[in-house]
């Protein structure tokens, strides 16, 4: 796969069908998808094209806070090579890209692209003002030689499968069912950092992450998680939150304890993958009550990890 970092940097040299979207999270959806325009291509001897944006459109014109996004530019990049992505492109969006017209962007797209066929949602719009609908499209595609297709949504429990109700599931805490409507359990990885050294003291010893701040994350509690180290996977029950049985701290923190396992991670990427959620943060009324309840949230989630299968690395 080849990934661009704008249309500019790239010249077409076979014909291709492409997506446009934010895909965050690249859910379930997503992967419908981009698996059917894989093999359509595929069939046609196309290459298959996605055109993203970072940041998120979202994010530059209503300026839309942190803690949102359900992936990385890298990480999304790898969900789509893994799907079998030709050209991915991360165009980068700023309020000079959000004045560019539909028939400009389309113009552009046609020259780095080729494209022959889009694949949209019904309610799909782009360019200055969102003048680019599906109407549009077909409208400009028989004069400039190219089809859009429109595809259905994937749709869970009656409702539709969307990165919106992925950060509502996390914000409730939720992580189940944002890991039905993903395909995988969520993932937050981060660098393993010095903290305060409490668990450590009462023999619990955790890995306290430094995550992206644009990242979102589960609601504040306590997860069954398994944890990855350098390709490896240990299980883990994992805290997110302020830590109120101490001095609370003012910005909510993830730290993990791993089970049966006994190495320095400082300075080392770990990825969290939230399985369960166990129970709400609280604060306890002295250190001998937080100790008794973490043994048991240990207990808990060492049971409820051995009943699940290890979980696949997408």
């Amino acid at each position: 796969m080849i990934h661009a970092r704008s249309l500019a940097e790239l010249k077409p040299d076979r014909p291709s069908l492409i997506t446009i979207g934010s895909f965050d999270g690249v859910h379930l959806g997503h992967q419908a998808l981009i698996r059917n325009l894989v093999e359509s291509a595929r069939a046609r001897g196309y290459h298959a094209a996605v055109v993203t944006f970072f940041p998120h459109p979202s994010v530059v014109l209503r300026r839309r806070k942190p803690s949102f996004y359900l992936n990385s530019p890298e990480e999304k990049a790898a969900f789509f090579e893994g799907l079998g992505i030709d050209r991915l492109v991360t165009q980068p969006f700023n309020h000079q890209v959000a004045q560019i017209t539909a028939s400009q962007f389309v113009d552009q797209l046609i020259t780095a692209l080729d494209f022959k066929e889009i694949w949209c949602g019904a309610d799909f719009a782009f360019g200055h003002n969102r003048e680019g609908t599906v109407d549009w499209l077909r409208q400009h595609g028989r004069e400039n030689g190219f089809d859009v297709k429109v595809v259905e949504p994937v749709s869970l429990t009656g409702d539709i499968i969307s990165s919106s109700r992925i950060r509502r599931a996390l914000a409730d805490g939720d992580v189940s069912l944002a890991a039905a409507c993903i395909g995988r359990p969520y993932q937050v990885p981060g660098v393993v950092v010095e903290g305060s050294h409490r668990g450590r003291t009462i023999g619990t010893p955790t890995a306290n992450l430094q995550v992206w701040e644009e990242r979102a994350y589960p609601a504040n509690g306590v997860y069954a998680c398994r944890a990855w180290v350098n390709a490896q996977s240990v299980d883990a029950v994992a805290n997110v939150g302020v830590r109120p049985t101490f001095e609370s701290d003012s910005q909510p923190t993830i730290e993990a304890h791993l089970l049966d396992f006994d190495a320095d991670l400082y300075g080392q990427t770990l990825r969290l993958d939230f399985m369960t959620r166990l129970r709400a943060e609280k604060r306890f009324s002295g250190v001998d009550e937080l100790i008794a309840q973490i043994h048991r949230d240990i207990d808990q989630a060492r049971q409820l990890l051995k009943s699940q299968n290890s979980t696949p690395k997408f």
